[in-house]
């Protein structure tokens, strides 16, 4: 039975324009390291990184991939680039809220599917720190409390959409693939839950399909209609 769900994050809890996000995530970062790396350079690096992380298989965190990475880039000491980008999430991270817009219908949803006993995870991939994770929940005028589970690059070995990074979310939740449905936004990332048999609904306001693939999903629908979607499933517990 039906009673874990999963949801994405940026482009679902959290509506935004992905391409607009990254390009102002980029002008922040690049503007919170100038004293200490050209921006070019550091874009680069942060590019590098993520993609170490995303094809990562190894047993290892996405912090420890993205950091073993970037030092091996970088001159000088990494811990002073760690702490710099520690202090980056708790200011200029914050300016990209501007990008985003709350979505009154995915409130009430969270807020439906929690009354009705639902267990619910935020399945982001785990490309940031926790904390970057926990400000776009609040953007989304959400409350973390009522998730069971949060993605993270502190705590996640593997990213979307490796059936791995599934596997592990499903692993933390004490779930199986037939109690579960992902919800998402991106094609790609976020239907390829149903490698394991998780059913999945397809966000469609935002929807990311950067390699045009094929969309088969068990459900598709715009935020009203996962909100109708919601209120008619039945409650657990």
């Amino acid at each position: 039975m039906l009673d874990t769900i999963l949801f994405d994050l940026d482009g679902t809890l959290l509506p935004l324009d992905m391409d607009k996000f990254i390009k102002h995530y980029f002008k922040e970062v690049s503007n919170y390291f100038q004293d200490m790396i050209e921006a070019d350079r550091l874009i680069s690096h942060v590019w590098t990184g993520t993609k170490a992380m995303v094809t990562n298989l190894e047993k290892k965190t996405n912090e420890q991939v993205f950091m073993n990475t970037f030092k091996n880039l970088i001159e000088g000491d990494l811990a002073v680039y760690q702490e710099r980008f520690d202090r980056f999430y708790d200011d200029g991270f914050l300016k990209l809220r501007d990008c985003t817009k709350a979505s009154p219908l995915i409130r009430e949803a969270v807020k439906v599917l929690k009354k009705k006993g639902y267990t619910m995870a935020v399945a982001t991939n785990p490309l940031f720190p926790l904390k970057a994770v926990l400000h776009r929940i609040e953007w989304a005028e959400l409350n973390p409390d009522d998730f069971n589970y949060i993605s993270s690059y502190e705590q996640n070995h593997y990213c979307k959409p490796h059936p791995e990074f599934y596997q592990e979310v499903l692993d933390s939740l004490g779930k199986q693939p037939h109690q579960c449905m992902m919800v998402g936004n991106d094609v790609r990332d976020d239907l390829a839950a149903s490698g394991l048999g998780i059913k999945t609904y397809l966000i469609t306001n935002h929807l990311f399909n950067r390699y045009n693939l094929p969309i088969e999903c068990d459900h598709q629908g715009t935020y009203e209609d996962f909100y109708r979607f919601v209120c008619d499933l039945p409650k657990v517990g």
